[in-house]
Formats: C-alpha cells, structure tokens, sequence
C-alpha cells in the first residue's frame, strides 16, 4: 500500500498563489507517475498535472503556464505551484500515484485539500 497526504490547500485571492505539496510513505518502489486531480462541486474528477518517474509533465490545458508539477524524490514528495488562481480554480485537489502491473494500473489516492479562490 501507499499512503498520499496532501497539504498547503485555502482560501486566496483572484491572483494569488498557493503551493500544494504530497509526502508519500510505504510502499512507494515502482511508482510510475506522480499527478494531481481536482474535483469541483458537482463536476467529475479532472486530471490537472501529471509527472513520470523519468521526469516528464503534462498539464491540463486550463493550468498551463500558471500551475507547475515537481517532484523531490529524494523525500518521495510532489509539488504544484498554482499561480494566477482563478475563481474556477476552486475545488478539492487530489494527490495521485499510479503503478502499472503491465497492462494493469494499481491508483493510489490522498484525502484531498480544498483550494478556495474568492475575492
């Protein structure tokens, strides 16, 4: 098993910034990708940003050139940086970590935080 706990979520202004950060524990060896998923109220689930073990990112169109992913793998944590928040930013932001068994996908899940954008 492996355990996500997701932090630096609240409440900021049209503008401002917040970084997210995600420690996982356990049995992280063999992790393929690292992402984030957001979830407003009554919509589905939506990837964000998503990085590989070997480093390579890819955001979701609305985010791009405002929100980065990064990894620290040496404290097995990965990072996004939200900048220019919007309003449509707010939702609940999921930590992910996926394993592939070959043509098999083990997710793994955090709790979630919320990230509230409101003037």
């Amino acid at each position: 098993q492996v355990q996500l706990v997701e932090s630096g979520g609240g409440s900021v202004q049209p503008g401002g910034s917040l970084r997210l950060s995600c420690a996982a524990s356990g049995r992280i060896f063999g992790i393929n990708s690292r992402a984030w998923y957001r979830q407003a109220p009554g919509k589905q689930r939506e990837l964000v940003a998503s990085i590989t073990s070997g480093g390579n990112t890819n955001y979701a169109g609305s985010v791009q050139g405002r929100f980065t992913i990064s990894s620290d793998n040496a404290e097995n944590a990965v990072y996004l940086q939200m900048n220019s928040l919007k309003p449509e930013d707010t939702a609940v932001y999921y930590c992910n970590a996926r394993r592939f068994y070959g043509l098999q996908v083990q997710d793994y899940w955090g709790q979630g935080t919320q990230v509230t954008v409101s003037s």
